[in-house]
């Protein structure tokens, strides 16, 4: 299980520095994201993609909930009316119709979540359009003291920006 740790850095010279830093640290360029304001040169640097910087994973997963929810309840309403009590085919119209009610939520929602920025991101959002970048790095759980002590020596100009509690396997 991987942890996030935030960090803002003041400019691009000390990003770089910061990114060469946690790679020399041997942590892989894909566990490393950085997030600017828009039209910020951000040469050199792994900038996050569309997995961090909107709520599509948040939005994915909430869909999946609630549209096997209501696919459950819609196949439970067409079982008990459409359907005779003898028939074998309720349990399994119900099943179906949650599964197809989580997939189509999980995607409806998804599509609607990578319009929106990231909720998580939201306590940045002043500092980035200062001109600041916010640093993402992914790290292993027993790692997280090591890397917030070792930016925090080496660069005393960023500001910690706290820890997720968990981030996602996927991106």
């Amino acid at each position: 299980m991987r942890r996030r740790l935030y960090f803002l850095l003041p400019d691009l010279p000390s990003a770089r520095k910061t990114m060469d830093d946690l790679l020399l640290a041997r942590i892989e360029e894909r566990h490393i994201h950085f997030l600017a304001r828009p039209g910020m040169p951000m040469d050199g640097l792994h900038e996050c993609n569309v997995l961090q910087s909107t709520d599509l994973v948040h939005g994915a997963q909430t869909g999946l909930i609630a549209g096997a929810v209501l696919g459950c309840v819609a196949g439970g309403a067409a079982a008990y009316f459409l359907l005779t009590e003898s028939s074998h085919l309720q349990i399994p119209i119900v099943i179906g119709a949650a599964l197809v009610g989580a997939l189509l939520g999980a995607w409806f929602s998804s599509m609607v979540g990578s319009a929106l920025p990231n909720s998580r991101l939201k306590q940045f959002e002043p500092m980035i359009a200062e001109g600041k970048l916010l640093l993402m790095v992914d790290v292993p759980e027993h790692s997280v003291e090591q890397v917030k002590m070792r930016v925090g020596r080496d660069h005393p100009e960023a500001v910690s920006g706290g820890t997720d509690p968990h981030i996602p396997a996927f991106p």
